[in-house]
Protein backbone atom coordinates (compact mmCIF):
# COMPACT_ATOMS: atom_id res chain seq x y z
CA UNK A 1 0.00 0.00 0.00
CA UNK A 2 1.73 3.63 -0.97
CA UNK A 3 0.70 6.74 0.13
CA UNK A 4 1.22 10.30 -2.03
CA UNK A 5 1.29 11.76 1.77
CA UNK A 6 4.16 11.83 4.20
CA UNK A 7 3.41 8.03 5.89
CA UNK A 8 4.94 4.86 5.25
CA UNK A 9 3.98 2.75 3.62
CA UNK A 10 2.21 -0.36 4.68
CA UNK A 11 1.26 -3.88 4.01
CA UNK A 12 -1.15 -5.98 3.72
CA UNK A 13 -0.70 -9.56 4.60
CA UNK A 14 -2.24 -12.42 3.47
CA UNK A 15 -1.78 -16.00 2.55
CA UNK A 16 -2.27 -16.64 -1.22
CA UNK A 17 -3.79 -20.33 -1.40
CA UNK A 18 -4.61 -19.91 -4.89
CA UNK A 19 -4.14 -16.14 -6.71
CA UNK A 20 -7.59 -16.45 -8.11
CA UNK A 21 -9.32 -16.85 -4.98
CA UNK A 22 -7.51 -13.78 -3.01
CA UNK A 23 -5.73 -13.45 -0.06
CA UNK A 24 -7.05 -15.49 3.06
CA UNK A 25 -6.20 -15.28 6.70
CA UNK A 26 -2.48 -15.40 7.35
CA UNK A 27 -1.53 -19.04 9.91
CA UNK A 28 -0.46 -17.85 13.83
CA UNK A 29 2.61 -18.43 13.06
CA UNK A 30 3.44 -16.25 10.12
CA UNK A 31 1.84 -13.42 12.19
CA UNK A 32 3.96 -13.92 14.84
CA UNK A 33 7.11 -14.13 12.44
CA UNK A 34 6.06 -10.87 10.87
CA UNK A 35 5.23 -8.93 14.07
CA UNK A 36 8.96 -9.90 15.75
CA UNK A 37 10.59 -9.25 11.84
CA UNK A 38 8.88 -6.38 10.13
CA UNK A 39 9.17 -3.28 10.86
CA UNK A 40 6.87 -0.91 8.46
CA UNK A 41 2.92 -1.26 9.20
CA UNK A 42 1.18 -4.23 8.82
CA UNK A 43 -2.26 -4.69 7.99
CA UNK A 44 -3.30 -8.69 8.28
CA UNK A 45 -6.71 -9.65 6.30
CA UNK A 46 -9.47 -11.60 8.10
CA UNK A 47 -10.88 -13.71 5.54
CA UNK A 48 -11.71 -17.64 6.51
CA UNK A 49 -12.03 -18.12 2.73
CA UNK A 50 -12.94 -17.39 -0.84
CA UNK A 51 -15.75 -16.98 -2.52
CA UNK A 52 -18.18 -14.39 -1.63
CA UNK A 53 -18.65 -12.03 1.09
CA UNK A 54 -21.60 -13.19 3.21
CA UNK A 55 -20.32 -15.28 5.65
CA UNK A 56 -22.17 -18.13 8.00
CA UNK A 57 -22.61 -17.54 11.61
CA UNK A 58 -19.61 -20.54 12.06
CA UNK A 59 -17.29 -18.23 9.79
CA UNK A 60 -18.03 -15.00 11.37
CA UNK A 61 -17.44 -16.47 14.86
CA UNK A 62 -14.05 -17.28 13.11
CA UNK A 63 -13.61 -14.04 11.98
CA UNK A 64 -13.79 -12.45 15.53
CA UNK A 65 -11.24 -14.56 17.09
CA UNK A 66 -8.96 -13.87 14.51
CA UNK A 67 -9.42 -10.30 14.71
CA UNK A 68 -8.81 -10.23 18.66
CA UNK A 69 -5.92 -12.44 17.88
CA UNK A 70 -3.99 -9.97 15.60
CA UNK A 71 -4.93 -6.97 18.22
CA UNK A 72 -3.30 -8.67 20.86
CA UNK A 73 0.02 -9.81 18.54
CA UNK A 74 0.16 -5.25 18.25
CA UNK A 75 -1.08 -4.98 14.53
CA UNK A 76 -2.02 -1.40 14.01
CA UNK A 77 -4.31 -2.48 11.51
CA UNK A 78 -6.39 -4.97 9.52
CA UNK A 79 -8.08 -5.66 6.51
CA UNK A 80 -11.69 -7.04 6.09
CA UNK A 81 -15.04 -7.23 4.54
CA UNK A 82 -18.50 -8.71 4.82
CA UNK A 83 -21.97 -8.17 2.82
CA UNK A 84 -25.54 -9.24 3.40
CA UNK A 85 -27.56 -11.51 0.74
CA UNK A 86 -28.87 -8.32 -0.67
CA UNK A 87 -25.29 -6.89 -1.28
CA UNK A 88 -25.59 -4.65 1.41
CA UNK A 89 -22.85 -3.59 4.28
CA UNK A 90 -23.73 -6.24 6.81
CA UNK A 91 -23.90 -3.39 9.60
CA UNK A 92 -24.70 -5.40 12.22
CA UNK A 93 -21.58 -7.91 12.30
CA UNK A 94 -19.12 -4.99 11.03
CA UNK A 95 -20.18 -3.09 14.70
CA UNK A 96 -18.74 -6.34 16.17
CA UNK A 97 -15.46 -6.13 14.12
CA UNK A 98 -15.47 -2.60 14.98
CA UNK A 99 -15.89 -3.19 18.66
CA UNK A 100 -13.30 -6.35 18.53
CA UNK A 101 -11.11 -3.95 16.47
CA UNK A 102 -10.57 -1.63 18.95
CA UNK A 103 -8.25 0.77 18.60
CA UNK A 104 -6.82 -0.59 15.01
CA UNK A 105 -7.31 1.07 11.98
CA UNK A 106 -9.55 -1.19 9.70
CA UNK A 107 -9.65 -1.10 6.14
CA UNK A 108 -13.11 -2.59 4.38
CA UNK A 109 -11.50 -4.16 1.37
CA UNK A 110 -12.57 -5.22 -2.15
CA UNK A 111 -15.75 -6.65 -0.89
CA UNK A 112 -17.13 -2.98 -1.60
CA UNK A 113 -16.22 -3.61 -4.97
CA UNK A 114 -19.39 -6.27 -5.12
CA UNK A 115 -21.99 -3.81 -2.87
CA UNK A 116 -24.86 -2.63 -4.32
CA UNK A 117 -25.47 0.84 -3.08
CA UNK A 118 -21.62 2.33 -2.64
CA UNK A 119 -22.10 5.89 -2.35
CA UNK A 120 -24.43 4.92 0.37
CA UNK A 121 -21.78 2.11 1.38
CA UNK A 122 -19.19 4.81 2.05
CA UNK A 123 -21.68 6.86 4.42
CA UNK A 124 -22.21 3.62 6.44
CA UNK A 125 -18.87 2.73 6.99
CA UNK A 126 -17.68 6.54 7.72
CA UNK A 127 -20.12 6.04 10.35
CA UNK A 128 -18.71 2.78 11.64
CA UNK A 129 -15.25 4.77 12.20
CA UNK A 130 -13.54 2.66 9.32
CA UNK A 131 -10.41 4.12 7.95
CA UNK A 132 -9.99 3.47 4.55
CA UNK A 133 -11.73 1.28 1.57
CA UNK A 134 -9.82 -0.51 -0.92
CA UNK A 135 -11.66 -0.49 -4.34
CA UNK A 136 -11.29 -0.57 -7.61
CA UNK A 137 -14.30 1.53 -8.28
CA UNK A 138 -16.66 -1.51 -9.14
CA UNK A 139 -14.68 -2.46 -12.18
CA UNK A 140 -12.35 -5.14 -13.10
CA UNK A 141 -9.34 -2.68 -12.66
CA UNK A 142 -8.92 0.23 -10.64
CA UNK A 143 -8.36 1.71 -14.04
CA UNK A 144 -11.42 1.07 -15.90
CA UNK A 145 -12.84 2.29 -12.28
CA UNK A 146 -11.26 5.55 -12.18
CA UNK A 147 -14.81 7.59 -12.97
CA UNK A 148 -16.53 6.08 -9.89
CA UNK A 149 -13.10 6.41 -7.42
CA UNK A 150 -13.09 9.77 -8.23
CA UNK A 151 -16.83 10.69 -7.08
CA UNK A 152 -16.16 8.55 -4.35
CA UNK A 153 -13.23 10.73 -3.06
CA UNK A 154 -15.55 13.76 -3.92
CA UNK A 155 -17.85 12.55 -2.05
CA UNK A 156 -16.83 11.73 1.47
CA UNK A 157 -13.42 13.23 3.11
CA UNK A 158 -13.34 9.79 5.48
CA UNK A 159 -12.93 7.30 4.88
CA UNK A 160 -10.08 7.15 2.87
CA UNK A 161 -10.41 6.05 -1.02
CA UNK A 162 -8.00 3.88 -1.79
CA UNK A 163 -7.08 2.60 -5.02
CA UNK A 164 -6.20 -1.75 -6.01
CA UNK A 165 -6.69 -4.19 -8.80
CA UNK A 166 -4.25 -3.55 -11.44
CA UNK A 167 -2.34 -1.00 -10.13
CA UNK A 168 1.58 -0.81 -11.83
CA UNK A 169 4.07 1.31 -12.13
CA UNK A 170 2.76 2.43 -15.80
CA UNK A 171 -0.81 4.10 -14.44
CA UNK A 172 0.30 5.49 -10.72
CA UNK A 173 0.07 9.10 -12.50
CA UNK A 174 -3.20 8.56 -13.25
CA UNK A 175 -4.36 7.96 -10.15
CA UNK A 176 -2.86 10.36 -8.55
CA UNK A 177 -3.93 13.12 -10.92
CA UNK A 178 -7.32 12.14 -10.18
CA UNK A 179 -7.47 13.02 -6.39
CA UNK A 180 -6.64 9.00 -5.33
CA UNK A 181 -3.36 9.70 -2.61
CA UNK A 182 -3.39 5.98 -1.68
CA UNK A 183 -3.10 3.11 -3.83
CA UNK A 184 -2.65 -0.63 -3.23
CA UNK A 185 -0.59 -3.28 -5.58
CA UNK A 186 0.38 -7.02 -5.00
CA UNK A 187 3.70 -5.91 -7.14
CA UNK A 188 4.55 -9.69 -7.10
CA UNK A 189 5.99 -11.63 -9.48
CA UNK A 190 6.45 -15.51 -9.73
CA UNK A 191 9.64 -17.17 -8.68
CA UNK A 192 10.58 -20.89 -9.89
CA UNK A 193 11.15 -23.08 -7.40
CA UNK A 194 14.72 -24.64 -6.32
CA UNK A 195 13.51 -28.31 -6.73
CA UNK A 196 15.55 -29.84 -8.99
CA UNK A 197 13.57 -33.52 -9.13
CA UNK A 198 10.08 -32.66 -10.30
CA UNK A 199 7.75 -36.01 -10.34
CA UNK A 200 5.76 -36.15 -13.28
CA UNK A 201 2.26 -36.76 -13.66
CA UNK A 202 1.31 -36.02 -9.61
CA UNK A 203 -0.20 -32.75 -8.68
CA UNK A 204 -1.87 -31.19 -5.35
CA UNK A 205 -3.89 -28.99 -6.99
CA UNK A 206 -7.31 -29.85 -8.90
CA UNK A 207 -6.49 -26.62 -11.16
CA UNK A 208 -4.99 -28.61 -14.34
CA UNK A 209 -3.24 -25.43 -14.86
CA UNK A 210 -1.50 -25.27 -11.68
CA UNK A 211 2.11 -25.06 -11.23
CA UNK A 212 3.30 -26.36 -8.54
CA UNK A 213 7.27 -25.71 -9.29
CA UNK A 214 6.66 -21.65 -9.58
CA UNK A 215 5.53 -19.56 -6.11
CA UNK A 216 4.36 -16.08 -6.41
CA UNK A 217 6.32 -13.34 -4.70
CA UNK A 218 6.64 -9.40 -4.08
CA UNK A 219 8.70 -7.87 -6.28
CA UNK A 220 11.20 -5.34 -4.34
CA UNK A 221 12.30 -3.86 -6.89
CA UNK A 222 8.67 -3.00 -8.28
CA UNK A 223 7.40 -1.88 -5.07
CA UNK A 224 10.57 0.11 -5.24
CA UNK A 225 10.28 2.21 -8.87
CA UNK A 226 6.35 2.71 -7.55
CA UNK A 227 7.34 4.81 -4.57
CA UNK A 228 9.23 6.53 -6.30
CA UNK A 229 6.99 7.21 -9.22
CA UNK A 230 4.21 8.08 -6.73
CA UNK A 231 6.92 10.74 -4.46
CA UNK A 232 7.67 12.54 -7.89
CA UNK A 233 4.36 12.88 -9.47
CA UNK A 234 1.90 15.99 -8.06
CA UNK A 235 -1.94 15.98 -7.73
CA UNK A 236 -3.54 18.19 -9.81
CA UNK A 237 -5.91 19.56 -7.01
Amino acid sequence: MLSLQNKPARTELNSVRRLKKGGLTPSAGVLRQVRQKVSIPVHPIIRPRGGDFCYTDGEFATMLEDIVFVRELGFPGMVIGMLDEDGNIDLPRMEKVMQAAAGMAVTFHRAFDMCHHPLLAVEQLAALGVARILTSGQQQTAETGISLLRELKQHSRAPIIMAGAGVRLSNVSKFVENGIEELHSSAGRSVPSPMRYRKAGVSMSADAEADEFNRYCVDAEAVAAMKNALAGVKPSH
